[in-house]
């Protein structure tokens, strides 16, 4: 069944209606594959930078503690063993980095898991562009009003002249954020109450037409 949108208006008239591609809004979400591009880009974010001291690089403990044999305690070579305090940690972390593998075919399905999702709980918005003459925060307050958008909302912008007007007039808004179509993924979108797409950037499935080649196939 088709997927059929009305393309909103910053003032929050209507300019048409638009046909969503069933290809990325109207497929079964992939809960597995949708958990795997998740955890994954969680897991990138991580620094990797938590270290500890093995007991080869504790300072200190370089004599016997106490002869080997006769004490009738335990045989120490070093008081910075790790059974020992201040000693060193046996075991410990060390700097590594947390990056997970996802190959494209899950990462792209997981992403129109994502949207399929938002489509299916009317959480998408088509605007038919944005006008601002300048970047202006009120303006954006104004146009979120008129759009009834409420909590965290996700925008989908490009890089043309009226988009960069528009994101400099969104970016004090604590509950919106920004980005470009090629930087879309789908934790982004899960944690986003509203995805609002311009008619430049709604994603389809069509390839890019191309000029057809001139000159004589070679046999």
């Amino acid at each position: 069944m088709a997927l059929t949108l009305d393309v909103r208006t910053p003032d929050g008239g209507t300019a048409g209606t638009v046909e969503l591609d069933e290809a990325i809004f109207g497929i079964e979400p992939n809960m597995a594959a949708l958990h795997q591009a998740v955890t994954a880009q969680l897991a990138a974010r991580r620094s990797g930078s938590h270290s500890t001291l093995t007991r080869a690089e504790v300072r200190g403990g370089g004599a016997k503690p106490w002869r080997q044999k006769g004490t009738g305690r335990a045989r120490a070579g070093s008081i910075r063993a790790p059974q020992f305090t201040g000693g060193g940690v046996a075991h410990g972390p060390k700097p590594r980095s947390y990056r997970q593998k996802v190959n494209r075919k899950t990462v792209r399905l997981a992403l129109h898991s994502a949207l399929s999702d938002r489509a299916r709980s009317e959480r998408i918005m088509v605007v038919d562009e944005w006008r601002f003459g300048q970047p202006r925060t009120k303006d954006a307050v104004a146009a979120m009003e008129n759009l009834s958008l409420e909590g965290q909302v996700l925008l989908v912008l490009d890089g043309g002249t009226a988009d960069q007007s528009a994101d400099r007039s969104f970016r004090n808004l604590r509950s919106v954020r920004s980005m470009k179509p090629s930087e879309l993924n789908a934790y982004d979108i899960l944690r986003s109450d509203w995805l609002v797409f311009t008619r430049g950037t709604l994603p389809t499935s069509e390839p890019a037409t191309s000029e057809p080649t001139t000159g004589t196939a070679s046999q």
